[in-house]
This record gives C-alpha cells, sequence and structure tokens, in this order.
C-alpha cells in the first residue's frame, strides 16, 4: 500500500487512541513505502490523513459525557473476560494509572526521535555505501504482514543517512551500522515467560507462548498504557568488512622473526616482519586489528631472498577501506622506507577467496636454498662432485626437536629434488638445494641426532653443520599477482 485510503480511517484512529505515533499507525496499517523518504509526497499525504482522523477523535471525545468510559479503557474492558460478579478480570488484574505521555506505545519512540538527522552525524568514517540494520528483542506473534518497528526505522532513516554522508544504500555493502535501543521501563514485561514455563525455554516463542493460561497475560494490556520514557540508544557499532591485501616480501635480516617472539610470556626480540608491514596498514586503512598468514615461514636467522615469500593480511574493520593502485603502491613504498631489514612487493587489495588460495597445494610447493656448510674433515673440491648426481632424494624427517614443543611428533616424508655445491676452503663450501615445501633443511645437513634419514653427514660421511641459511626463490603461488616493479 502506498497510502492511506479512507476505510483505514477506524483503524487510525484505534490505533491514534491506543497511543501509536505515526509511524506506528502507517506500519500497522502496512504502508511501508510511504516511510521511505524517496517518497516525500506518499509520506506528506498520509500525514494529512492521520491529523485529520487525529482532530476527528480530539472533537469527538469532547462531545462524550463524563461517565462514559474513555475510548482507551472501554476497548480494554469491552475485549476482557467478565467474572460471575459481572466485573472485569481485566480490570481487576491490572490497575495502573494511565501514564499522560507523548510516547508511542508501540515503539517506545524509537520511531519518533531518532529519525532525525542530527543522529547521523555522530561518526566520521569514510566508506562508498553502507548498510542500516537494527536489533530488535521483542515478542511479535501477531500479524506478521505488519511493518516491524526496525524496518520502519530503517526507512525512515537510512535515505537521511545516506543523503547526509553522501553515499548509497545497499543491501550487499561491506560497511553496516547497527543501532541497538534498551527500554529499562519495559524490559522486564517478558521475564515472567521464563518462571511460568522454564521448562519451554529454549525452545521457539510459538511454544512458550502455547503452554502458557490466558491469565498469565490479563496483567499485560493491550494496547499496552503509554511508557513514562522512550528509549535511550544502547550502542551504535559501524562494522565494515574486512580487507584483505596481499603481497611478497623480502627478510634481509638474520635477527628478526616473522611474527613476535614470545616464549612464557616474555618478548625475546624487538620487531617482526609482521609488524613492520602491519604498522602502516594499520594506520592507513583505520583497522581495529589484523591476522597475518604466509605461505610458510622463515627462521629467524634465516634471511628471504628472490622474489619473497608470499604473505596476505586481513585488516579487521577498516574505517576506510577504498584504496586505488597508486594509493597501494604508496603505501608499499611507506613500508619500504620504514626499515631496512623488510620489503614488499606486489602490495594488492584481494579477495577472502583469493586469501584462501594461498595455502592450496602446500605438499606440491617447491622452495630454492643456499646454504653456507661447515664440515669436520677437510675436503676438496672433487669431494662434492657426488652431490649433483643425487636427484628426487626421498628423506624420511621426524619432527625436529627444536620445534617439537609447538608441532606433533610425527614422521613426514620429503623430497630432495636436486643439490649443487660451490667448493670455497678446506672446511666450508656452499650447497644449493631445489626441495619439496616443507622441508627441514638445516636437519637434512646435521641429521638432527638421525631424526632425519638420511642427511648430509651420512652422505659424506663426514660431522657437517650449516652456518648460514637463504631462502633464494620462494614457492610459486598464483596469489599474489606479479605487479611492475616500483
Amino acid at each position: 500500500m502506498l497510502s492511506l485510503k479512507e476505510k483505514d480511517s477506524p483503524i487510525v484512529r484505534k490505533l491514534l487512541d491506543a497511543g501509536c505515533c505515526a509511524r506506528c499507525v502507517l506500519r500497522f496499517c502496512c504502508v511501508g513505502v510511504t516511510l521511505h523518504p524517496p517518497h516525500p509526497l506518499s509520506f506528506k499525504y498520509s500525514l494529512s490523513f492521520l491529523s485529520e482522523a487525529d482532530g476527528e477523535q480530539s472533537h469527538g471525545a469532547a462531545e462524550q459525557t463524563q461517565t462514559e468510559d474513555p475510548p482507551c479503557k472501554k476497548l480494554k474492558l469491552d475485549s476482557a473476560p467478565v467474572g460471575q460478579d459481572g466485573s472485569s478480570e481485566a480490570s481487576a488484574a491490572h490497575t495502573e494509572p494511565n501514564v499522560q505521555s507523548e510516547i508511542c506505545v508501540a515503539c517506545l519512540g524509537v520511531l519518533q526521535d531518532f529519525c532525525d538527522l542530527s543522529y547521523t552525524k555522530q561518526y566520521s568514517i569514510m566508506f562508498y555505501c553502507f548498510l542500516l540494520c537494527i536489533r530488535e528483542k521483542s515478542m511479535c506473534l501477531d500479524k506478521e504482514d505488519v511493518v516491524q518497528v526496525k524496518d520502519a526505522f530503517k526507512w525512515a532513516i537510512q535515505g537521511m543517512v545516506g543523503k547526509e554522508l553522501g553515499t548509497p544504500v545497499l543491501t550487499n555493502s561491506l560497511f553496516e551500522v547497527s543501532v541497538g535501543f534498551t527500554h529499562p521501563e519495559t524490559e522486564a514485561d517478558c521475564h515472567f515467560l521464563a518462571t511460568t514455563c522454564s521448562d519451554c525455554f529454549k525452545p521457539t516463542k510459538n511454544k512458550a507462548v502455547s503452554a502458557l493460561w490466558c491469565s498469565h497475560f490479563l496483567h499485560y494490556p493491550c494496547p499496552p498504557v503509554r511508557p513514562a520514557s522512550k528509549c535511550t540508544p544502547l550502542d551504535t557499532t559501524c562494522l565494515h568488512t574486512s580487507v584483505f591485501i596481499a603481497g611478497r616480501y623480502n627478510k634481509f635480516s638474520r635477527e628478526l622473526p616473522q611474527t613476535p617472539w614470545v616464549i612464557d610470556g616474555e618478548r625475546r626480540m624487538e620487531g617482526s616482519v609482521e609488524e613492520l608491514i602491519a604498522d602502516p596498514l594499520l594506520s592507513s586503512f583505520r583497522a581495529d586489528g589484523f591476522n597475518f598468514s604466509s605461505s610458510g615461514r622463515e627462521d629467524v636467522d634465516v634471511r628471504t631472498l628472490g622474489n619473497g615469500r608470499p604473505f596476505a593480511m586481513e585488516l579487521l574493520n577498516p574505517h576506510r577501506a577504498k584504496f586505488n593502485g597508486a594509493e597501494v603502491r604508496q603505501l608499499q613504498e611507506v613500508i619500504n622506507a620504514s626499515s631496512d631489514k623488510i620489503r614488499v612487493r606486489d602490495l594488492q587489495i584481494v579477495t577472502r577467496d583469493a586469501m584462501g588460495r594461498m595455502k592450496e597445494g602446500e605438499e606440491e610447493k617447491t622452495k630454492s636454498y643456499s646454504a653456507l656448510i661447515w664440515t669436520k674433515k677437510a675436503i676438496t673440491n672433487s669431494d662434492l662432485d657426488f652431490i649433483a648426481n643425487i636427484k628426487e632424494l626421498k628423506i624420511d624427517q621426524k619432527t625436529p626437536l627444536r620445534v617439537l614443543h609447538r608441532r606433533p611428533l610425527a614422521v613426514r616424508q620429503r623430497v630432495i629434488h636436486s643439490m649443487s655445491a660451490s667448493y670455497l676452503d678446506t672446511h666450508h663450501f656452499r650447497l644449493q638445494l631445489h626441495t619439496q615445501a616443507g622441508t627441514y633443511i638445516k636437519e637434512f645437513v646435521h641429521g638432527d641426532f638421525g631424526r632425519t634419514k638420511p642427511n648430509l653427514c651420512a652422505l659424506m660421511e663426514s660431522e657437517v653443520d650449516i652456518l648460514e641459511l637463504d631462502v633464494e626463490d620462494s614457492v610459486y603461488v598464483p596469489l599474489p599477482t606479479t605487479l611492475d616493479d616500483l
């Protein structure tokens, strides 16, 4: 229905007499569209109709005799059951005086004072569209086609909010504004349900009500008396869907962990790759927090070179969510200028699904490493020739002792696809490895007390150890897309 009709006049008078506001009259008459600001002519016509009905009701009330019951009270008496002595059970059960106020008995003031432009100017958040929600905790069993208070509130205010902020209102918007109201005066009205039929909670409200007697409801008249106070805004929550940003990072320091290194509540090292990347992003996106993930991780003393390690970051509830390509490249420059310990490339905003693909196919990924090896036994260049002939070497690795406190004990089979060695001196050489992702390189070199078999010690028949390790070419994954270098 677009507007009120003459046939609605009796209903309108009853609702006005019961203490409903103009917007509640419209929604009980199933007039939903006129509540929306884009239809000002229909809304003005409806308000004019309500004013005329209200005027006729006031004129009729003045002509009533003093002995006649007021319409509101008479309506309650007519609908109440009558006892054997002729008295009304409802009047006996409910003797509260009628409160004289202008507060709507149906919406408790939500659709009266809160649908105002002044209510939309309290937050400074940058976005390009939004979705307005209102939480309503109320029992509604009858007339499901009646426009609900929360819907009427949204229709009435979201147009003003959008106009004030200069943004469209979209039901699939990534930015959501939730408004909650509280009304202490009536919040205990439904508490008797829990005490009267405790066995019914928490089933559906229809089952709970069906287990009650009509006498239980006589203490709560219909329509209710006017409340003495209106609803007050409990909270207004602005929540934007997470923004996901991905890229690749190089780590040049051997004293920088990937994530904050905290043991037994004590921080062991200052800074981390995660924090160096996150700090500029948090300040630019004005996010409440973040979640960091990457395709694998390197030890604190391992450098990540080559194309870099893929990473992704979820920025929680960003207050600014839209950045163009130039602005993202500028953010990348800010990160790279903040420290000489890391460098970020291919920074870009991605979707949640794209972020999830970063973890796909872990077993099929490969990595290339460069390691500085020490040997206890003196070696010559010819002693290293056999290493280049080793192809597709399968090894069994028990969970390393150094990570056993945070990983379950298991035996993992990995593959060393190829190796090559460069002689440096009688006790040092550089080892190049191309391996399956997830291979513990340090343990493959020194054997981890025999927990990795075979290992380089066994292959060279000498005690060897690893002095330095670099990730030279990280795993290939489709995320993030390679971008042109700055």
